[in-house]
């Protein structure tokens, strides 16, 4: 039976790409769908759906090369099920025992996402597809310190500054290593981290776990944003990959280059995750009269178009006023400061999950986003629309930002290498 991808025991045809990218409007910054719409799944063939891990051979020219040079799991369609976790290396571990753990999570993410055993498998979805299954490495400032590499250690990785709506658990924040799991099955994605967990054998230790969800693919007639747990149409307008200016803000050029800043050779094709879990303070959210809730955030409950009107892909006339003299778009609307215009140009490539850890003693649930969000660098991205988010919100009241983390995830490897190999060996 290991011998036997998991894909030949899908009995489905027909591969059709995941639904479209789920990105929130509560976390501070841009609210706006990652990616193009992804055609309607019918649910007998989510399983059949696979992404790649390495990139292919090295060739010369050609957009569609240097795009797949990126990990999977930054612009592939957002999945229904997600696992963000951290690692810190053991004790006395040195470059060698990571060069060692990055390889072996390299060639077991391969084989998984590939609809294949993992190793020493454990069967969990051995019934299933591929399931759109991604596997995502980076690294957090701590690793470089760790493993003698400080000098190849870019300044994005500086720490964030701190903001007033932080309340952050040291516990669950940052770590030596991040792993981002994705895939439209729960027991695939589960599969891919209990495998990767134990993989790490006595290498690392892990830090902090985050499990997270999405709309499921076919779950709507058409492919349609999704909503949070706020109940809004959460993301409308990220920067597209078909844009002119997409790979600038989002991933780094060789070489750096304009809007990048200075950055070492191994981040070329890579991107930064800043990652931040945003507790939702549904309770207070929801007592809130549907006019207001719209107020806060400046776009219409049930179709996210912007107050101003129009479709939920309609431009924001941040200009127009009622006949009261108000502005339609109040001044602290969420979309209104959090918008590119309003931020020199800046936008992130967001790439979120819901999640729900139970309910507490006091019947409150402890529920909100796992926001994940990417760009070429955070000192020019997330961190002067969170400034202005933090000065004057509208939402900030009903939100909690809880543990955070910033990671350096460099490009996809080649085949036959492992993510990080080009910082590890110095290639």
């Amino acid at each position: 039976m290991n011998d036997i991808s998991r894909r030949r025991l899908l009995g489905t045809a027909g591969a059709v790409g995941a639904g479209g990218l789920v990105v929130g409007a509560a976390g501070g910054a841009a609210a706006h769908a990652a990616t193009e719409a992804a055609p309607a799944t019918a649910l007998t063939t989510v399983g059949s759906t696979e992404v790649a891990f390495h990139s292919p051979a090295r060739t010369t020219g050609g957009s569609r090369a240097a795009h797949s040079a990126h990990q999977a799991g930054i612009t592939t369609p957002a999945q229904s099920t997600g696992h963000l976790i951290a690692f810190d290396l053991a004790a006395g571990a040195d470059r060698t025992q990571a060069a060692a753990l990055l390889r072996r999570w390299s060639a077991g993410a391969a084989r998984m996402m590939a609809g294949e055993p993992a190793g020493s498998d454990t069967g969990i979805a051995l019934d299933a597809g591929p399931s759109s299954l991604t596997v995502t490495f980076g690294f957090g400032r701590s690793f470089f310190g760790r493993t003698g590499l400080t000098a190849q250690r870019p300044a994005q990785l500086d720490p964030l500054p701190d903001f007033s709506s932080d309340r952050l658990d040291a516990r669950r924040s940052n770590g030596d290593l991040w792993v981002q799991i994705g895939a439209d099955d729960p027991l695939v994605a589960f599969h891919a981290l209990r495998a990767l967990q134990n993989e790490a054998g006595s290498a690392a230790r892990v830090r902090w776990q985050m499990s997270g969800f999405n709309r499921s693919p076919g779950a709507t007639a058409r492919p349609m944003t999704t909503r949070n747990l706020m109940g809004q149409i959460d993301g409308t307008g990220n920067p597209k990959p078909s844009e002119s200016d997409f790979d600038r803000r989002i991933f780094v050029p060789a070489g750096g280059g304009a809007g990048a800043g200075s950055q070492p050779a191994w981040m070329a094709g890579g991107s930064y995750a800043v990652v931040r879990r945003i507790r939702m303070l549904l309770d207070d959210w929801e007592k809130l009269p549907l006019g207001k809730q719209e107020q806060v955030i400046g776009r219409r409950k049930k179709d996210g178009a912007p107050l101003t009107g129009g479709s939920e892909t309609t431009a924001m006339d941040l200009d127009r006023t009622g006949p009261d003299g108000k502005l339609v778009i109040p001044d602290n609307a969420h979309a209104r400061i959090s918008a590119p215009e309003q931020n020199g140009g800046a936008a992130l490539l967001r790439r979120t999950f819901s999640y729900h850890d139970g309910i507490g003693q006091d019947g409150t649930p402890d529920a909100g986003l796992l926001f994940v969000c990417w760009q070429a660098d955070p000192v020019r991205g997330f961190v002067p629309v969170q400034r202005k988010l933090d000065r004057g919100d509208a939402l900030s009241p009903f939100i909690r930002h809880e543990a955070s983390g910033l990671f350096a995830v460099p490009g996809a490897a080649g085949p036959g290498e492992y993510v990080g190999q080009h910082l590890i060996e110095g290639h």
